[in-house]
């Protein structure tokens, strides 16, 4: 699913300056003009090779070979005129509005629609589901993980409450912005319908300005507990024999592990990477003439040389401002489901899945038999730090 999602993005990306034909027809008697099979090719969402069109758009410095026509213009006649408005090429300056205002017909607005409208809801909609469907039938194969021999009525602390307020701050905003993001994609079709236009409305005008605030609050955390734990993040050769064990989600092998294990570096990198590339596209969204994020980024991959050995460029180092939005929009929503997916999966161990675990990012105790059984490395520290601190108080 993941796979097609991606493909589909890349295509989108590359609707705008090169569309997708090997071979293009004739069309230099008419100086490139569309043809009925063009028509046809768009209302069906295929590709169509416009290169020459938008390589017949006149040349404004010289008036050759159409100076004594009647109603000249210049080095450029009429269709020329607007081929170059439909492909933003022509020379345009306006009083006010800046450079979009200069973009007079923008052409990737409908692929992004159709996009956000089809392929975007379908298989986003469809990983969120899918991913709370396989929980579930996870439960009821395997139930809950429970603690070997029971508690034993000891705690030891897991958490500091920096660590812990980190934690519920990076988890509070990114469910908010999550259920905002949601009612933005999902309103027209899901509250619309059920509750009518004028509340999906006014829903769709607070969740704008609780996600475009929250985001702050967001990337906060992300720095905050980036500094507090990323150095029991870095893998080790002990993450090797927890993806043996499977964790000890399947069988009753409980890998060793230190403060850590492998699933929860997983979750923490996941966190990392894919919220600062949704916090990146985010402020790329909030600031859209000001972060031209896309075309920096296209420039960087076609230096390596890496979009066309994978068959998909060179990708435009030029965008119009509407569309660094567009690419921004997708790219924003992409990652957020998939991080939406994962972050589902890490609830429910840390909740229903796993006995002893949530107490740890709630009062930030847990028993010591849960810290042996999951992180006995890591509770041989603790204890030995304590005896070591004893003697000296």
């Amino acid at each position: 699913m993941m796979t097609r999602l991606l493909a589909l993005v890349m295509t989108f990306l590359l609707m705008g300056p090169a569309l997708a034909q090997d071979t293009a027809p004739d069309r230099s008697a008419t100086g490139g003009a569309q043809t009925l099979e063009d028509i046809m090719a768009r209302q069906a969402g295929l590709a169509v090779n416009d290169a020459e069109r938008r390589a017949n758009v006149g040349d404004p410095d010289s008036a050759a070979g159409i100076a004594e026509q009647f109603g000249v213009l210049g080095g450029v006649s009429d269709p020329e005129l607007w081929r170059g408005v439909r492909y933003d090429s022509a020379d345009i300056t306006v009083s006010a509005g800046g450079p979009v205002a200069e973009t007079l017909v923008q052409s990737t607005g409908m692929t992004w629609f159709a996009f956000r409208e089809g392929p975007l809801a379908t298989y986003g909609g469809w990983l969120l589901l899918g991913t709370i469907g396989a929980l579930i039938l996870f439960y009821v194969a395997r139930g809950r993980i429970l603690v070997d021999g029971g508690m034993t009525g000891r705690f030891v602390v897991r958490f500091q409450f920096i660590e812990r307020f980190s934690h519920w701050l990076l988890a509070g905003s990114f469910i908010l912005l999550g259920l905002t993001g949601l009612a933005i994609l999902f309103g027209r079709k899901v509250i619309a319908p059920t509750f009518g236009p004028e509340a999906n409305a006014m829903l769709l005008k607070w969740a704008m300005y609780v996600h475009n605030n929250v985001a702050w609050a967001f990337i906060l955390a992300l720095v905050m507990i980036f500094l507090l734990w990323v150095w029991h993040n870095i893998p080790n050769r002990l993450d090797l024999i927890w993806f043996v064990q499977a964790g000890g989600i399947i069988g009753k092998n409980h890998p060793p592990a230190k403060k850590f294990n492998a699933g929860q570096k997983i979750i923490f990198w996941s966190c990392i990477l894919l919220g600062s590339s949704i916090a990146a596209s985010g402020v790329a969204l909030l600031f859209p003439f000001e972060v031209n994020l896309f075309a920096k980024t296209f420039a960087l991959l076609n230096a390596t040389g890496l979009p066309e050995l994978v068959g998909y460029g060179p990708l435009p180092e030029v965008l119009a401002p509407q569309t660094e939005m567009q690419l921004a929009q997708a790219w924003h929503a992409i990652v957020a489901f998939v991080l939406m997916a994962i972050i589902i999966a890490h609830i429910y161990i840390g909740s229903v899945g796993m006995e002893g675990a949530s107490g740890a990012m709630t009062h930030g105790e847990v028993d010591e038999a849960w810290a042996h059984q999951h992180h006995s490395i890591w509770l041989d520290e603790v204890k030995a730090k304590q005896q070591n601190e004893a003697p000296a108080e």
